[in-house]
């Protein structure tokens, strides 16, 4: 199981939630949870964004916790909205164009599960995205190719609906190859202004998701810090899981759930439907 985490809010230097907490994102990708049998050390990525309207991307097909230059990185930038990720390979190779952020100009997508059979439906969903996009597609995972679909099916215009039709489409290709549980996913969306999150599942069993209660709650984690003491009502964290047990800090966000992030964040259903 891959981790992600996102950030919107005032800038802020990535390493103050990547590093510091107690349960940061990279202590997560070594200290992996009972029910995982291996660490997340198949890759980690970054994407933030800062001076360009499109955002800019690292990836490193070394284990986060021991990468220097994402260290580095993380402890150099400063951005009001990024997207991290620590990645546990199912099936596909390490390599750096299989790490996410994936990237559409000024669009990251970022993607923790799976889709059951990809290697029996992968053609298929392959063969759906839009010709124009298909070079864009640069690595072997399903995540990347979730993207495209969803790019395909109006993300750029309707975000949420476009990741809904994504959902189903992946969903009717499966059950046409007799894939019963086909989905499994939280994701992560950014386009520089607005972020935006969804957790779903086929099945009965769904990846975990939370988001920061309010600012309070990331100035809970380091209540000395003086900048973090100025950060606006607004900023938001949204997590697979939360980076510290302080109670009341995260909310869990229930299952067939979307996110839409802005300075007034809400939530909606997310339903899978079938592309017009």
């Amino acid at each position: 199981m891959c981790r992600w985490m996102g950030y919107r809010g005032e800038p802020i230097v990535p390493r103050v939630l990547l590093y510091e907490p107690e349960r940061s994102l990279i202590a997560q990708s070594v200290r992996h949870g009972p029910d995982l049998l291996e660490p997340n050390g198949d890759g980690t990525g970054l994407g933030w964004y800062s001076r360009r309207r499109t955002p800019a991307i690292f990836h490193s097909d070394s284990p986060a916790w021991g990468d220097e230059n994402f260290r580095e990185l993380a402890d150099e930038i400063c951005s009001p909205m990024f997207l991290a990720h620590v990645r546990a390979g199912t099936g596909t190779p390490v390599q750096k164009t299989n790490c996410h952020p994936f990237r559409y100009q000024k669009w990251l997508f970022v993607h923790n599960g799976y889709i059951d059979g990809f290697d029996l439906l992968r053609r298929d969903l392959l063969m759906a995205v839009r010709p124009d996009l298909f070079a864009n597609i640069k690595g072997s995972t399903d995540s990347e190719v979730m993207f495209h679909l969803a790019l395909t099916f109006g993300l750029e215009e309707d975000p949420v609906g476009g990741l809904e039709r994504m959902a189903g489409f992946v969903e009717s290709a499966g059950a046409a190859a007799g894939v019963a549980e086909p989905l499994q996913m939280t994701v992560g969306l950014a386009d520089g202004e607005t972020l935006f999150a969804a957790r779903y599942a086929s099945g009965p069993v769904v990846n975990t998701l939370y988001m920061s209660e309010s600012v309070d709650a990331i100035r809970m984690l380091y209540p000395e810090h003086e900048r973090l003491r100025r950060i606006p009502a607004h900023a938001r964290a949204v997590l697979s899981e939360p980076l510290s047990e302080l109670p009341g800090v995260w909310r869990e966000i229930p299952p067939s759930t979307a996110l839409v992030i802005t300075d007034t964040p809400h939530q909606r259903p997310f339903r899978p439907q079938q592309p017009g």
